[in-house]
């Protein structure tokens, strides 16, 4: 195992959220919003141990070229551009204006001068820079119009040898109760449906790997990541956060009804209070890939 700079898997990243934005931004399905920026820090925090350690089986080490793809508001970027140290670099891509302004916020505050945020559409713009020695994707793909576009200009990016790490849903159907909690099940398949009507695809990391193949990848190694967690844990605390947010969007939408999405809630909240109820969280694929 290469001798990687030890990440603080424990430290919290405070985000400092810019008060500017450009009159048209380029949205997602969650929005880009103080609150979703906020969401998303709970959503690392709850992951960054497994993202850690992904990167160490992917051999991400200091003083190496790193490409965060759809790096939002730069959580994870953060985290890499401490375990690149200063003779590496961390290139973070993101289509979002306002999540480019609060990774460059929250870069300065910590001193990192080793991370740079471009605002790129992933499916339209050239990827800048390169070769890069290693790429991290999380969630990505499960939300472009084309992952198999997505993974050609990654390979595209990569210089021979270089490493591919993702996080991508396998079965996010598996996201379900003990006891079951009928009104959350009938939640989770509205948001598989809306996810495709939107032209995403939840259960997109079996793809990942035939397109990493096809694009001059080796696989060295997939993980599935899937949790059994009571109230009170990081991951339940990461699926509650979203649950609050989503619940309101999918109504704002259009694609759920009020009534049925406010009877969802008042179910997992009643789980919620149950010390004794069980989440079962949605299968995350974990790739890690080498450019021949």
């Amino acid at each position: 195992m290469p001798n990687l700079r030890r990440v603080n898997v424990e430290r919290s990243v405070p985000v400092l959220v810019p008060t500017k934005s450009r009159p048209i931004e380029r949205d997602y399905v969650l929005g880009t919003g103080v609150s979703e920026i906020e969401r998303l820090g709970i959503q690392h925090e709850a992951w960054r141990p497994h993202a850690v350690a992904c990167w160490r089986r992917a051999g991400f080490e200091e003083g190496q070229r790193v490409l965060d793809v759809g790096a939002g508001p730069g959580h994870a970027a953060i985290d890499l551009a401490e375990l690149v140290g200063p003779f590496g670099s961390v290139t973070a891509l993101e289509r979002s204006h306002r999540f480019v302004e609060a990774g460059r916020a929250t870069a300065a505050a910590h001193d990192h001068d080793n991370v740079h945020f471009h605002e790129v559409d992933l499916m339209r713009d050239p990827i800048p820079g390169g070769p890069y020695d290693a790429a991290w994707c999380r969630w990505v793909a499960s939300f472009v119009e084309s992952p198999e576009v997505l993974v050609r200009k990654i390979a595209d990016s990569l210089r021979p040898g270089g490493t591919v790490a993702f996080h991508e849903y396998v079965d996010y159907a598996s996201w379900r109760y003990a006891p079951p909690l009928p009104k959350m099940g009938s939640y989770v398949a509205r948001v598989m449906e809306s996810w495709r009507a939107l032209g995403g695809e939840p259960d997109v990391a079996t793809s990942v790997v035939g397109h990493l193949r096809a694009n001059g990848f080796d696989i060295r190694s997939v993980h599935p990541h899937v949790f059994a967690v009571r109230p009170g844990h990081p991951m339940w605390r990461w699926i509650e956060t979203f649950v609050a947010s989503n619940l309101d969007r999918l109504t704002e939408l259009g694609a759920w009804d009020r009534d049925s999405a406010q009877a969802a809630h008042a179910e997992f909240q009643v789980a919620a209070a149950d010390p004794a109820t069980v989440l079962i969280t949605p299968m995350v694929m974990e790739i890690v890939a080498e450019r021949r």
